[in-house]
């Protein structure tokens, strides 16, 4: 892989569906869904559970049929439950996901067993692409797959699993996820790879972070959370870190207690304006 150059670029990010809002006129879901518009592309990253992601554009005046690019990070439903529903409206954009994403079958053992497996909608071949290593698809995007699993991962993983060809059930090692990069901003979509292996494993400067962290409450100790948090102001003093979805309202508290400004919580309706540097690949 080889840096070319970098330049300058406009970028906005905007939360279209999440687990919280700002706003008591847009919808909530256990989902995620943000549109992250650039110089040279729209890029929709994950579609939340369902269309809330598309009514909710619709009230803040976005047009999602100018989308260029789809990229899911991972295979659970509350991240890809809505692609249906943008195939509907949009006949163009490319998806990104990763073939373990369509193939795998996913399960959640919180509180009772129950499904996550995305109900994938049928994608014409010309606009399916998968991704099984990390590398770039454009001059300015870079997407990151198979995340080495270095640094702690997230307690919450224990109660998430797959199911094998024999109908038995092991721990989900995440090799389905994938994380996005361009313009110094880095998209993680649940981090169930543990966030600082998804930083450790990008190979440009990253300046902002966009995602849910997957720290649940009641499952990080306070103490783990603080060390974490440090660790990041350590090895990322630059970076500016945006979350929610699966990052707990306590978990937020004591990351922040740490990392003060270099944390913020979005929700429905956060729009970020922003100028970064972008690497072209």
């Amino acid at each position: 892989m080889t840096i070319l150059k970098s330049e300058s670029i406009d970028m906005k990010w905007t939360v279209l569906s999440d687990n919280r809002s700002c706003d008591d006129s847009l919808e909530t879901e256990h989902g995620l869904s943000v549109l992250l518009e650039t110089d040279h592309h729209r890029i929709l990253m994950d579609t939340g559970a369902s269309d809330v992601f598309i009514r909710n554009a619709e009230k803040m005046g976005i047009d999602l049929s100018t989308v260029d690019y789809v990229f899911i990070s991972h295979g659970h439903s509350d991240h890809a439950g809505g692609l249906k529903h943008f195939m509907e409206i949009n006949d163009k954009a490319r998806i990104i996901v990763s073939p373990d994403a369509l193939k795998g079958k996913f399960y959640s053992k919180r509180q009772n067993l129950h499904g996550i497996t995305t109900e994938w909608p049928e994608i014409p071949q010309e606009r399916l692409l998968t991704i099984g290593q990390s590398e770039s698809i454009d001059d300015n995007i870079f997407i990151l797959a198979h995340i080495p699993q270095v640094h702690p991962m997230p307690e919450g993983n224990q109660h998430l699993f797959v199911e094998n060809t024999d109908g038995s059930y092991e721990n989900d090692d995440f090799r389905h996820e994938l994380a996005l990069y361009t313009g110094g901003l880095l998209f993680t979509g649940c981090a169930h790879s543990g966030l600082e292996n998804i930083l450790a494993a990008c190979p440009f400067p990253v300046n902002t972070v966009v995602g849910g962290f997957h720290l649940l409450d009641n499952h990080e100790s306070e103490d783990k959370l603080s060390e974490l948090a440090n660790r990041l102001m350590k090895a990322y003093p630059q970076t500016q870190f945006y979350t929610s979805h699966c990052t707990g309202d306590t978990v937020f508290a004591t990351l922040h207690q740490v990392m003060g400004d270099k944390i913020h919580a979005f929700s429905c309706g956060t729009t970020n304006p922003m100028s970064e540097n972008t690497i072209l690949l």
